[in-house]
């Protein structure tokens, strides 16, 4: 595995990648790696030749009040952990690598951005488009990969591919997960013991909310209750949209999504189903 920490060294090895005919897989993190990055690597090495796993702490992404500065980081157990899943390269370029400059063009998520996390993090997917525009022209990927369980950036990012016709494919994969239901999250290692055993109730929310989707019935206001009896996070948003436009009154394929605030870790979680069960 080669470890690669500017731009030059990178274009140079996804020309020699280009010339010799093989196709190119990214996977996209910020590091402190878990079992849902080491999936996204699984795909990837089932579907191309060589696959880029960029890790990258995007300062673009994080607001004034936000944890960029103690965002977990440990690249000497991720590059054990990536090079034992089999990854060819990490790109891992330091923010001045990466932003040289300030720019005077900014990119917009525009509507998607407004709901969900987006609603309390503004600028947020802004960020996250201005870093994944870099990494999809420097490492031309065939294939990216992401995971549902960040199912508002997976839904932002399709609609980046699709209507500028980037020349890659994006591949969802669906949220891992703990055995008690727990999405696997970076954040996760915030959580005091007391919220660790409440954590998996987001998940058991989610659940029975489907439930209640399905009937016909407004989950919302159950799954508040629940999450508030059963949790000591505070909730910052419980939402039922369709997926991936991310609009009200789903009728087919909808997302239920929630955000709660525990002292030290903001969680995130959702379920994409389709209203009527098939």
């Amino acid at each position: 595995m080669q470890v690669i920490n500017t731009l030059k060294d990178l274009k140079d090895w996804v020309w020699s990648i280009k010339k010799s005919g093989q196709s190119i897989g990214l996977v996209p993190t910020m590091g402190f790696l878990h079992e849902g990055h080491l999936t996204l690597v699984e795909s990837a090495k089932a579907e191309t030749d060589a696959v880029v796993m960029s890790i990258f702490v995007n300062p673009a992404q994080f607001g004034p009040n936000e944890d960029f500065d103690r965002y977990p980081r440990d690249f000497e157990r991720d590059s054990k952990l990536a090079e034992k899943a089999g990854v060819d390269v990490i790109f891992a370029p330091s923010p001045e690598e990466m932003y040289p400059r300030e720019s005077p063009i900014t990119m917009s998520a525009g509507t998607l951005a407004g709901v969900l996390c987006g609603k309390s993090r503004p600028g947020h997917f802004d960020g996250v488009l201005k870093v994944v525009t870099k990494l999809f022209h420097l490492v031309q990927p065939d294939l990216a990969y992401f995971g549902q369980k960040d199912a508002q950036q997976l839904a932002i990012i399709e609609s980046l591919v699709r209507d500028f016709n980037f020349p890659l494919e994006i591949r969802r994969i669906e949220t891992v997960r703990e055995q008690d239901g727990l999405a696997k999250s970076s954040r996760n290692v915030y959580l005091s013991e007391t919220e660790r055993l409440e954590a998996p109730k987001l998940y058991q929310a989610l659940q029975r909310g489907v439930t209640a989707a399905r009937e016909g019935k407004d989950p919302i206001p159950e799954m508040t209750r629940f999450l508030e009896s059963e949790t000591s996070g505070t909730i910052d948003y419980v939402e039922l949209l369709s997926y991936p436009d991310l609009t009200e009154a789903p009728t087919g394929q909808a997302i239920l999504a929630l955000a709660v605030q525990f002292q030290k870790a903001r969680l995130i979680d959702n379920i994409i189903f389709n209203l009527k069960e098939n």
